[in-house]
């Protein structure tokens, strides 16, 4: 069973940054497709940022230029570097990824989030 852990979240002022990690763990053969969605309170779950097999990457428009996502296929771990941060950014972050397993065909899991908060 595939599990995707998050963390590096936080508190941070405006203007700071922050380190998401997520980490895939289980009998994992291939990241297809990895991802960070993010949910403020009362509002629906949002894509910030993707990265696909090939390196490619797409963002949300709202957080271009300042947040990057990365993976290290090594370590089935994904990464979202997060700067210039604002309190709009105020959100749980959860982590998605399409993977392919050795137990099961292409799947999609979710991490279970972790609370950014961006306040002075």
């Amino acid at each position: 069973q595939v599990q995707l852990v998050e963390s590096g979240g936080g508190l941070v002022q405006p203007g700071g940054s922050l380190r998401l990690s997520c980490g895939a763990s289980g009998s994992i053969f291939s990241i297809n497709y990895m991802a960070w969605y993010r949910q403020a309170p009362g509002k629906q779950r949002d894509m910030v940022a993707g990265i696909g097999s090939s390196g490619t990457t797409n963002y949300a428009d709202s957080v271009k230029g300042r947040f990057t996502i990365s993976i290290d296929n090594a370590k089935n771990t994904a990464y979202l570097q997060m700067n210039s941060l604002k309190p709009e950014d105020t959100a749980v972050y959860y982590c998605f990824g399409r993977i392919l397993s050795r137990a099961s065909p292409l799947s999609v899991y979710w991490g279970q989030g972790t609370q950014v908060t961006v306040s002075s």
